[in-house]
Formats: structure tokens, sequence, C-alpha cells
């Protein structure tokens, strides 16, 4: 595994994917960014690196994608949390193209079709996120909320299972399941 793979599994903040907050996704993999900009969800404070099991690695070293505030990364999560998801997926798109190893932002691209309702071009792009730094709990959690969208309660349910199972304290996997249950039992998707 590179050592920015290592580096994108350090961290992990997440944004609010809905605009009532409701559940949680799209983690930031990055240790540079700061929970104040990248959270969200009011009382989801970012997960301490380690916490989820997953190993620790150094600090990022200045240059890499998501140290400055005004890359295509940064922009694309300013886009997100502001629900446009049109310029968040350009801002991703640019930012994965420039760096096609970067882990969060291929999951940020995949966030950003998700809630376009492109759900084929949702999918290669966490397949590309999960070449990066294998079957994280961050990854699963974001793409078992992409089937709660499309109304698939049941690979919701396989891939938040096993999203739990590597991080069974993440409030925001706990969140997505919560919403999972009340969302099949409704019998509707999540808009």
């Amino acid at each position: 595994m590179s050592t920015r793979a290592i580096i994108l599994l350090a961290g992990a903040c997440l944004l609010s994917l809905s605009a009532c907050s409701t559940s949680t996704r799209f983690g930031d993999l990055s240790p540079s960014s700061s929970s104040e900009e990248t959270t969200g969800t009011v009382n989801t404070p970012p997960a301490e690196p380690g916490a989820s099991g997953e190993p620790v690695a150094p600090l990022a070293s200045p240059g890499m994608l998501g140290d400055d505030p005004n890359d295509d990364l940064q922009q694309g999560k300013r886009y997100f949390r502001s629900n446009n998801f049109g310029l968040a997926e350009k801002s991703f798109r640019t930012a994965v193209e420039k760096h096609p190893n970067d882990a969060e932002a291929w999951l940020g691209l995949a966030a950003s079709y998700d809630r376009l309702h492109r759900f084929d071009l949702a999918d290669r792009a966490y397949a590309q996120a999960t070449r990066i730094v294998g079957r994280s709990a961050v990854i699963l959690n974001d793409q078992g909320f992409s089937y709660i969208l499309r109304g698939d309660y049941a690979r919701a349910q396989k891939t938040l299972r096993e999203a739990f199972k590597l991080d069974p304290g993440n409030p925001n996997i706990q969140a997505n399941m919560q919403l999972l249950e009340e969302s099949a039992h409704d019998g509707k998707s999540v808009q």
C-alpha cells in the first residue's frame, strides 16, 4: 500500500450528505483538514486516527491534494456542503483527473454522482477508491448510503453491516443503519 493510501486512511472526518443532516457520509480521509471545515453535522466529532482499527500514518507532507484551501478537492467539498452537487462533481472530477490515486477525491466524486442519481458512475468511483485504500469503513458506509438512495435495502444492509464490523463505534454508520431501518419500514428511498 502506498504512503498516500496509508495517509488517506488516517483521518475520518465526515461530511453530511443530506440537507437535513440525518445521515452522514462522504469520508474525509485526509489528516490535514480541520474538523470545523469538513464536518457537516453539528454533533459528529471527527474520529480519532486509528479509532477504527485502521493504521495510523504520519501527517501529510506539504503539497498534497487537500493542503490548499482553493484546490479542486476543497472546492468540491464546499460545493457539496452547499448542496451544489453538479459543481461538486465537476471539482471532484478535476481532482481525480489531476490526482488519480487520491481516494478522498474519488469518494467525493462518488457521493456527488449519488446525489445526481448517476449511480452507474458512483459505482465506478467507489471501485476506484476501494482499489486505492481497500474496503474501509468510510467507503462501505458511503456505499451503504448509496444503496439506500437507490432503494436497494438488501445491499444497503449487507454493506452497512460490513462497515459496522470494521468500526462499530462510528456514529455515522449507526445513523445510516437507523436511516436504513426507517426507509425500509416506510418503503421509500431517501431523496
